[in-house]
């Protein structure tokens, strides 16, 4: 896939920082402050992984991913779960059509961006079919195969609290996600300038900055970026550190981590780190690109003991450990 506004890869690498300074400035017209989850979700995005966002209620989760679907012009769609969801109400499914024939009807799954809002309310079953389609890009009904639209991006939302009625995503599904991205609280200046802008009339027109062609062409250039053997190797070797019991888990692992992140983690690191390297205008990912995106790779793909909890150690504190 050629794009013919950039003749070099250098050239290409200007291009996807400039397109990212002008999405988060767009994106902010909306959205106060979350400059930090702005970030990781772009970076996801351009480096065609999908993203977990946990945060409590109210924290702007549905409008940041509606904000981010317009400024890309790319196809939006939302699914609710509930503990009622079937996996055909998110695939979709066949219908007996007015010539007799089954007919396949599309489900929401089929979009450029779906938010799976609240991921963990609804049974397994429904969740896998989700997940499956993460994986493969495709879903198959009735023994027939369909491919999703592409790009296709999902974002799904956690609430970490109310935990009651819950099916919470087993560690080797929470592993289809690229990042898990921690929403918190608004600063208190934050949080005046938001209920500001939400109390009035106020509409903003927001401008398409990125199209689906130019996004596929940028997740192709973030593989073709160049990186030193030894950040390669740093990067390897933080996902390796985090298993117990192995040769190069340090201490504080071997004490309270039951479970170390897989071959994935360290796949993501290194992707992680090209796209944070070129959206800050360089042309090749160091140690510090590695080090800023650990904590969204690593911290759904450790699992902490009892020990640890009892302890008040969180995933954070050990990932923090291991640089």
């Amino acid at each position: 896939m050629q794009d013919t506004a950039y003749k070099t890869d250098v050239e290409a690498v200007d291009g996807l920082a400039k397109s990212y300074q002008d999405l988060s400035q767009e994106i902010g017209k909306v959205i106060v402050g979350q400059e930090d989850v702005v970030k990781a979700v772009i970076i996801s995005l351009f480096s065609n992984g999908h993203s977990l966002l946990v945060g409590v209620p109210g924290l702007a989760k549905t409008l940041l991913v509606s904000t981010i679907a317009k400024v890309l012009d790319l196809e939006f769609k939302r699914i609710q779960f509930t503990p009622d969801l079937m996996p055909s109400d998110i695939t979709g499914s066949e219908i007996l059509g007015e010539n007799r024939q089954f007919k396949f009807t599309k489900g929401p799954i089929f979009s450029n961006i779906v938010l799976a809002d609240e991921i963990n309310r609804t049974p397994p079953k429904t969740q896998a079919a989700l997940l499956e389609a993460m994986q493969e890009r495709s879903v198959t009904v009735s023994g027939e195969r369909h491919l999703l639209p592409s790009p296709f991006f999902v974002l799904a939302t956690q609430n970490p609290i109310e935990q009651e009625g819950t099916y919470p995503l087993p560690e080797a599904q929470l592993d289809r996600f690229m990042f898990n991205i921690s929403l918190d609280y608004p600063s208190y200046e934050e949080e005046i300038a938001v209920v500001k802008a939400t109390t009035k009339n106020t509409k903003y027109d927001l401008n398409h900055i990125v199209t689906g062609q130019q996004i596929l062409y940028f997740q192709e250039l973030i593989r073709k970026i160049p990186i030193a053997d030894n950040v390669l190797e740093y990067a390897v070797s933080l996902a390796t550190k985090t298993r117990p019991n192995t040769e190069r888990a340090t201490l504080e692992v071997n004490n309270y981590i039951s479970w170390g992140a897989g071959p994935r983690a360290s796949q993501y690191l290194v992707l992680g780190a090209k796209c944070h390297a070129a959206i800050n205008g360089k042309y090749s990912p160091d140690i510090e690109d590695v080090q800023a995106i650990a904590k969204l790779v690593l911290r759904h793909r450790i699992v902490r003991n009892y020990k640890a909890e009892a302890e008040g150690i969180t995933e954070e504190n050990i990932i923090e450990g291991l640089f």
